[in-house]
Parts: C-alpha cells; sequence; structure tokens
C-alpha cells in the first residue's frame, strides 16, 4: 500500500498497525486462552503477540523513541519522565469485546511528544479498516484495499439527526448519568451511539456523532492514538477544567476524566458547566 502523509512516520505506523491486527486474527473467536492480569484485565496470546510485533516494528523505524505499551507497562515514572518522545500503545484494546467474539477491537498507536500527541492510528483487525490523524496534519479513514479518506469533525447535527453522544458498553459512573442528563435538558432529546474501544473518538471525528464524555476511568494507551485523530478531523479532548488533555509521566497511567467533542461546538462551554457540576 502505497500512501501519502504529512508526517514522516504515519505510513510506516499504519502499515505496523496493520501487521499487529493479522497477527490478532487467527485468535480471534478461535476459544482463546484468557490469562489474567494483575488488575485483573484479560490479557490473550494475540495481545501479545501484536505487541511483540508492533515492539519490534517501532524500534526498527527508530530506535531512539522508547515504546510504553499496555503489555510492557511497568517501567518506572523516573525513567519515563526523561523521556521527549515516545510510543504509546495498546496492542488490543478492547480485549473483553475480543474475547466476546465482538469485532469491536483496535490496535492502538500513538506518537507522542512533550505529552501531547503528535499522531495516532487506530486499526480495525476484523475489517481492515484504519483511521489516521495529528493536531495540525489532518485526519483519514481508508477501508482494507481503498485510498485514504479525509474525515472532519460535524459542528451541528445534520438535517433530521439527533446530538449523538457515544458512550461505552462497558463502564459508566453517576457522574456521567448527571452529565447525560444535563445535556439532553440543555440540547433536546440524546441519542445514543454505544461502540467499543477507541472507535468511539473515531465516530466523532468522522461526523458521525457529536459527544463523547467519560466520566469513568481509562488507561493512557486507551486514548491517545484515538485523541490523534479526532485532533486531526477538527476536534479536540478536554479535562474537566477545560484544558487539553494530555499525557505526563505520572506515576499513575490512569487518565483523568475527560470531554472529546468539536472543537468549534456551540455547546462546548454548557459541556463544561456540567462537567464541573
Amino acid at each position: 500500500m502505497s500512501m501519502k502523509f504529512p508526517h514522516p512516520l504515519m505510513a510506516s505506523v499504519v502499515e505496523l498497525a496493520l501487521q499487529a491486527g493479522e497477527a490478532i486474527l487467527p485468535f480471534w473467536r478461535s476459544g482463546v486462552e484468557v490469562t489474567a492480569k494483575s488488575d485483573d484485565s484479560p490479557v490473550t496470546a494475540a495481545d501479545l503477540a501484536a505487541h511483540h510485533l508492533i515492539v519490534a516494528g517501532l524500534t526498527a523505524l527508530d530506535p531512539s523513541i522508547p515504546v510504553l505499551s499496555e503489555e510492557d507497562a511497568n517501567i518506572p515514572q523516573s525513567v519515563r519522565a526523561g523521556w521527549q518522545r515516545w510510543w504509546l500503545v495498546d496492542p488490543l484494546d478492547g480485549t473483553k469485546e475480543f474475547i466476546s467474539g465482538s469485532e469491536e477491537f483496535t490496535v492502538n498507536i500513538a506518537l507522542i511528544e512533550n505529552g501531547r500527541v503528535v499522531f495516532g492510528v487506530v486499526s480495525m483487525p476484523t475489517n481492515g479498516r484504519f483511521y489516521v490523524g495529528g493536531a495540525g496534519l489532518g485526519a483519514w479513514r481508508c477501508d482494507k484495499g481503498g485510498t485514504p479518506v479525509a474525515i472532519q469533525v460535524r459542528d451541528v447535527p445534520g438535517p433530521g439527526e439527533a446530538f449523538t453522544v457515544v458512550a461505552s458498553r462497558r463502564h459508566s459512573s453517576p457522574e456521567q448519568e448527571r452529565l447525560l442528563a444535563g445535556l439532553s435538558a440543555s440540547l433536546g432529546e440524546l441519542q445514543l451511539a454505544n461502540i467499543g474501544s477507541s472507535l468511539k473518538f473515531c465516530l466523532l471525528a468522522e461526523g458521525a456523532a457529536d459527544c463523547y464524555p467519560r466520566l469513568a476511568p481509562t488507561s493512557q494507551w486507551d486514548t491517545a492514538a484515538a485523541q490523534g485523530v479526532l485532533e486531526g478531523a477538527g476536534g479536540e479532548v478536554l479535562d474537566l477544567r477545560g484544558a487539553a488533555f494530555c499525557y505526563p509521566a505520572r506515576e499513575s497511567l490512569l487518565n483523568e476524566f475527560f470531554l472529546a467533542l468539536p472543537a468549534k461546538a456551540a455547546w462546548r462551554s454548557r459541556l463544561l458547566e456540567l462537567a464541573q457540576g
């Protein structure tokens, strides 16, 4: 596949994400053996196959850029604090979806510089689709064998379309339910779109949804790649104070709560008010 993208590493990382998807697929719906990690989330042979392929590929691309992967995350904060650029990787995002036989799992690879996402790639192993993008670079979606198509957020729903909020199938919280109730009071009846893994951000990026509030836990590797796609498509990700969402070398690799939305949304300030309670 010959692809031209504005960042010199983008095309190579897309290829790597697609290869990782091919490494995962033989394990999908095959009675995969599931073990447990220290936080009791399932990890499979598929995660590890993708992890090893991605780490080897990224290291070959540029050995000076370290890799932080969900499957190799026990790197001391004191070491990570010295990193200027690094890769943030989830070799298989949506492991529970994968294990249940759903197609809603992804490979996520992001390049981070000084805590901010430079660009991210999200690929879907089951159908070969990928998304790629970064702030100031643009964003694209490409179906298997096709040509990348530029995508962008929608500032308002189209005629006859409801205001669509992306919610998690598995994770909500009382704070999130209050936020959704407040949004509905301000904007009318909401349509809820449920989708697994980092595809939530991608729905916003391609103009198929309007808002993704996440007032429940996530980890850094769950969000960074798809945040890059959304930012390239004219969206933004904010913490609940309204600051740009970033990835500092904290001790904990858990994210703060966040809001994903079109950068020019007229209801941005109302969303922040609701989020701040």
